[in-house]
This record gives structure tokens, C-alpha cells and sequence, in this order.
């Protein structure tokens, strides 16, 4: 038995209108969320059109000749957009009957591309029990046949298993939203070891580190701490009769361990380094899951995620805004400050949805309008974009030169300064220990 898909009427009516634009050959992606039991596709959106530079190619369209650079490129741009809990859960294709002949070996090539272009860039690893399906659908634009395939990206051998595909009206009308402010402030050495100086490498590397923490901080759902297995709703009472339920809202705290590891001793580490990369401010976090009986584990999940991308996506389109703005080869001894793009949320009609976005300070709302038209294919207003949080920091410190020819005692004291804060909380605790000892001999002589 095949996977099923629970799609959203609108997303029917969508790929239809695409259907019947006279164009032989249309891709895009699914987007949606996976879930042990089915699927939910909530967007279809169309591959946009490539500029072409130079000659362009006049001859009929061909399955053979897809852009996969380009689809890939644009699957990489979509899933910044996404919140937590959503992703590209496949592709789509539709094609006349002529061109419909390779489209499955077509889809199957294009679903291994944009896995492996999209695994590279997350910072986390997907369960074991995870949904490792990827949907393949292909539309007939002239008998309008749908077909829907699943490929398991985790297995390169894998071969197309039958699903079925079900539209259903106000799919994810009263999905679970949740949501959390995280401050971080995440201090990450540059080794002068580093070849050019990376900034962009060692941030990534900084930031796996910060993801670990992320991953075993403790997350209180509504002020409680909630076992993995029940219910995200429990004993929350549904509204009989009423299609158009209230949406349900999760207010989460974050509660990071301050220290790691099981041993109260600790080693200090000295490296030599040519400055540090300051990451401040507060980030807002937002996921959301399926109200069919949603548990604990998978929302904590989506929320992490969120977390952990929000931060590593927006460092990117910080360093890929540097590169076009400044170059790659530009080197500077001097402090650089730099502000993070700022996120913002805009709904989904007939969803209590919302998709995501970056903005820097200077973009115009318009920037911000195109983007979605381009990369969502969706119509967005002005007055729906909604900036989230405030301003965060990229502080860039390079090491004075003078340090270089700092003598070898002023290196050795700042050696054992750093081995004493490491050790503070021993010495504390042992102060502590006396102290309690000193105390209770005096008060049994009493």
C-alpha cells in the first residue's frame, strides 16, 4: 500500500490553471508536511522563467533538457521561505501527452537533485523513523490524468511505489501554530589556521555547534514540559460542528543548558586565532503541525528545526548579500558590523498558515512583493507583510596585529586566566564546602 496525500482543494485549482495555460511542459515543487501516517500538500508552486542571456534555444520544449540547475536552485530559495513543520515534499510535471513519456525518469531525476541540494544546507539530521518518501506527480495537460509516485531519496536504488492523491477542502484550516523568541548570542573564534580567513565556514561550523545545544534544550509547550508521546491537544475540547475551527496556539519557552557533558571538570582548549564572529539579537521561531491528533515529539521537532534554520538561512543571504555588494575577495582588518535580515510572516489565504521571508532594513515593501511572486507564485499585499522581530547582529572582530608579537608569558597568563574561569565553579564549590563544614561544627559545639 502506497502513501497517501491529503491535498488542498486550492492547490487542485492551482495546478489546473497551469494545466490550461497552452504551455507543453510545466514543472514546480510541493510543499507540504510529511506525517507517519499521510501527507499534507498545502502549495504547488511553478518553476519561475530563467533569464536568458545570450542565444536562447528557439526548438520545442524537451523532458530531457529541464533545468535541473535551475529547479534545484529554486527548491533551495523556497525552502528558506518555509516555517517549521513544512518542506518541499516533492515535484510536479505537467506535460502534453508527446512530452508525458519521460516524465517519470524526468521527476525521479529532479526529486534525488533537490534532496541532495537541500540536505547540504540543514544543520540537522532527520530521525530514523522518519518520512523518507518524495512525491512524483505528473499531470496529462490534455486528459487532465493525474498520477502521483513516491521515490525514497534515502535509497538511490529506490523504484516508483503508487500513491493515492485526495483533495480535501480546508486542509490546514485549524492547524496547531507554535511559536518562540530566542535570544541568542553565540561567540565563534576564527582560527588562523583557516584558510582566507573563511568567514562563512567558520560561521557554519559555529552555528552546528550552537545546533547541538538547540537540540538538547528543554522546551516547556504552554508552560509545561509535555512527554514526547501524548497528545500536542490534549484535554483541549474541539468544537463540534464547526469546520472553521479555532485555531490553536502554542506560546513555547526555550530553556538551553548552560553547560554540556556529565563531568563538572572541565579542559581548557587554547587556539591561536585572528578574531571572532559575534552573532546577537532575538530571533522569532514559528512551526506549525497537523490538528490529526498531532504528538508532543513531532511538534518540538518542527520548532527546532525552525530555530536552527531561521539562523543559518539568514546568515547565507547575509554572506551572499556581501559577496554581490562587496566582493569575495575582500579583506578587511578593521571591526565590521553587520545587521541580520530581519523576518517577516505573510498568511496563506484559507490557511491559518503562514509562509516566511527575509527583509534588510533598506528593502522596500515591493522588494519584498516580487519576491513572492516570483519564488510562491503568490499575490502578496503590502499591508499582510508582518515584520516579527527587531534587529539582529553580525559583529566581526578581527585580532589587532600588535597581538602577534605578543611575548610568550603574556600568552602563558592568558592561558591559566582562561583554565581558572573554566575551573571557577570547583573553586566555588569547594569555598562552599568548607564554609558548610565551619558552620556546622560551630553550631553542634553550641
Amino acid at each position: 500500500m502506497g502513501r497517501t496525500y491529503l491535498v488542498e482543494e486550492a492547490v487542485g485549482q492551482y495546478l489546473c490553471e497551469l494545466s490550461t495555460a497552452l504551455r507543453p511542459l510545466v514543472t514546480g515543487l510541493l510543499i507540504g508536511q510529511c506525517s507517519p501516517q499521510r501527507d499534507y500538500v498545502l502549495r504547488a508552486v511553478r518553476t519561475p522563467p530563467r533569464e536568458q542571456h545570450g542565444e536562447q534555444d528557439t526548438g520545442p520544449p524537451r523532458v530531457a533538457s529541464l533545468d535541473e540547475e535551475w529547479i534545484t536552485t529554486h527548491a533551495s530559495q523556497v525552502s528558506r521561505m518555509l516555517p517549521g513543520g513544512l518542506l518541499v515534499l516533492g515535484v510536479f510535471m505537467i506535460a502534453t501527452p508527446e512530452l508525458a513519456k519521460d516524465g517519470q525518469n524526468a521527476l525521479r531525476k529532479l526529486i534525488f537533485s533537490v534532496e541532495k541540494s537541500l540536505t547540504k544546507r540543514r544543520l540537522w539530521k532527520p530521525a530514523e523513523e522518519e518520512v523518507s518518501d518524495r512525491a512524483a506527480l505528473q499531470i496529462c495537460s490534455a486528459t487532465k490524468k493525474v498520477v502521483c509516485r513516491t521515490y525514497d531519496v534515502q535509497d538511490p536504488k529506490s523504484s516508483a511505489k503508487p500513491a493515492d492523491w485526495k483533495y480535501q477542502s480546508a486542509l490546514s484550516a485549524s492547524w496547531v501554530a507554535l511559536g518562540c523568541t530566542v535570544n541568542v548570542n553565540i561567540h565563534i573564534p576564527l582560527l588562523a589556521t583557516s584558510p582566507n580567513h573563511d568567514l562563512e565556514k567558520n560561521t557554519k561550523n559555529g552555528l552546528n555547534r550552537w545546533s547541538k545545544q538547540i537540540e538538547d534544550s528543554v522546551f516547556l509547550i504552554n508552560g509545561q514540559v509535555k512527554d514526547d508521546d501524548t497528545e500536542l491537544l490534549e484535554g483541549q475540547k474541539k468544537l463540534k460542528g464547526n469546520t472553521q475551527s479555532i485555531t490553536h496556539f502554542s506560546d513555547v519557552k526555550v530553556l538551553t543548558q548552560l553547560c554540556q557533558g556529565s563531568s563538572p571538570r572541565s579542559t581548557a582548549t587554547v587556539q591561536v586565532c585572528s578574531g571572532s564572529i559575534n552573532l546577537r539579537g532575538a530571533v522569532k521561531c514559528r512551526a506549525y503541525i497537523h490538528n490529526n491528533r498531532p504528538r508532543v515529539k513531532e511538534a518540538i521537532q518542527a520548532l527546532k528545526r525552525d530555530i536552527i534554520n531561521t539562523l543559518s538561512d539568514r546568515c547565507e543571504i547575509l554572506f551572499e548579500d556581501l559577496i554581490l555588494n562587496e566582493g569575495p575577495q575582500k579583506k578587511s582588518c578593521e571591526r565590521e558590523y553587520h545587521v541580520l535580515p530581519q523576518r517577516l510572516f505573510v498568511p496563506v489565504a484559507g490557511s491559518s498558515v503562514m509562509l516566511s521571508d527575509y527583509k534588510f532594513g533598506d528593502e522596500a515593501p515591493g522588494e519584498i512583493q516580487d519576491r513572492f511572486a516570483e519564488m510562491l507564485d503568490q499575490a502578496v499585499q503590502a499591508e499582510e507583510i508582518h515584520v516579527a522581530e527587531g534587529v539582529s547582529t553580525v559583529d566581526i572582530c578581527p585580532v589587532p596585529d600588535t597581538l602577534e608579537d605578543t611575548p610568550q608569558t603574556q600568552l602563558t597568563k592568558a592561558t591559566l586566566l582562561l583554565k581558572l574561569q573554566q575551573n571557577m565553579g570547583v573553586v566555588v564549590a569547594a569555598a562552599v564546602a568548607v564554609l558548610a563544614s565551619i558552620f556546622s561544627f560551630n553550631y553542634f559545639s553550641d
